[in-house]
């Protein structure tokens, strides 16, 4: 398995209005791309929030060729979409992680 991990750190003002973003419109979007197996929406905690709130979304990809198709065909749009809406009120960085137990 693979897990496709994106960490957000969104402003104050704008972190209710991006949750729900996420929940009601980014969320489904990935999986309506059939490349993902599941997903987790998690707040970090223990994290020095004076400039934001930071998330991380992992989305589980049953295979590397799923992920990779998933970068080629949607990551763009999915990226601009965030962009859009969010762009200077977040900063994103993204991991790949391979499930070994």
């Amino acid at each position: 398995m693979i897990i496709y991990n994106v960490t957000i750190k969104v402003e104050h003002g704008t972190a209710d209005k991006w949750l729900a973003w996420m929940k009601e419109e980014h969320l489904n979007d990935m999986m309506n791309t059939g490349l993902f197996s599941d997903y987790r929406l998690c707040r970090l905690m223990e994290q020095d929030e004076s400039d934001g709130i930071s998330f991380v979304v992992q989305y589980h990809s049953d295979s590397v060729e799923n992920y990779e198709s998933y970068i080629k065909e949607h990551a763009p749009q999915m990226r601009k979409k965030g962009l859009d809406k969010f762009a200077d009120k977040m900063v994103a960085f993204r991991t790949v992680m391979e499930v070994i137990n």
